[in-house]
């Protein structure tokens, strides 16, 4: 697998991406109540990077610090 290196202007958080019965939801861990809903994996993708980027935006406006990225992901196989 690749890593991807962000640009020095850019900051690489952390989505969790789910499959629901019927849309596909997202959340970035390191910014508690930065979420999106969508019909498809796709949109769903567009929207949270859009929230994410309100997100900071908003925090930076009213003068609240911007969390830097913290959380980590892996797969792990078990017997099922």
């Amino acid at each position: 697998m690749t890593e991807m290196i962000a640009p020095k202007d850019q900051t690489e958080y952390l989505i969790v991406i789910e499959r629901g019965p019927t849309s596909w939801g997202a959340y970035a861990p390191d910014l508690p109540g930065c979420a999106a809903v969508a019909a498809t994996r796709e949109e769903v993708e567009q929207m949270i990077r859009e929230a994410i980027e309100f997100h900071i935006e908003g925090l930076r406006l009213s003068g609240q610090p911007v969390p830097e990225p913290s959380s980590e992901a892996a797969h792990m196989r078990v017997a099922a």
